[in-house]
């Protein structure tokens, strides 16, 4: 399992901590639009990891991303918990679909 000092939170099984990237405040023609017209992101950066899921034979299946990883997830993939006023999001890895580069 590998995690950042700043969190308080460790993903278990196949679980992985993402910090949603920060939505665009303004639209090209200058507009600012308020929070209920935003639409959230899917894309965020791994800060945690859990150490995998175990198969049939108990060996452990690591997962494909590292922290510091950025990623995108299925639309209604994870769930959204609040850490010291910090949004963070805990995906499952099977709903993680790319990482981006």
């Amino acid at each position: 399992m590998t995690t950042t000092a700043k969190t308080k939170l460790r993903p278990l099984a196949d679980r992985v901590l993402v910090q949603r990237a920060k939505e665009e405040e303004t639209i090209s023609g200058g507009i600012i639009l308020p929070d209920s017209a935003k639409q959230k992101q899917e894309i965020g950066t791994v800060i945690a990891v859990g150490p995998g899921k175990k198969d049939k034979d108990g060996k452990t299946i690591e997962i494909a991303v590292q922290v510091g990883n950025k990623i995108m997830w299925d639309k209604y993939g994870g769930q959204e918990v609040t850490i010291d006023d910090e949004e963070y999001l805990i995906v499952k890895a099977d709903d993680i679909i790319a990482i981006v580069e």
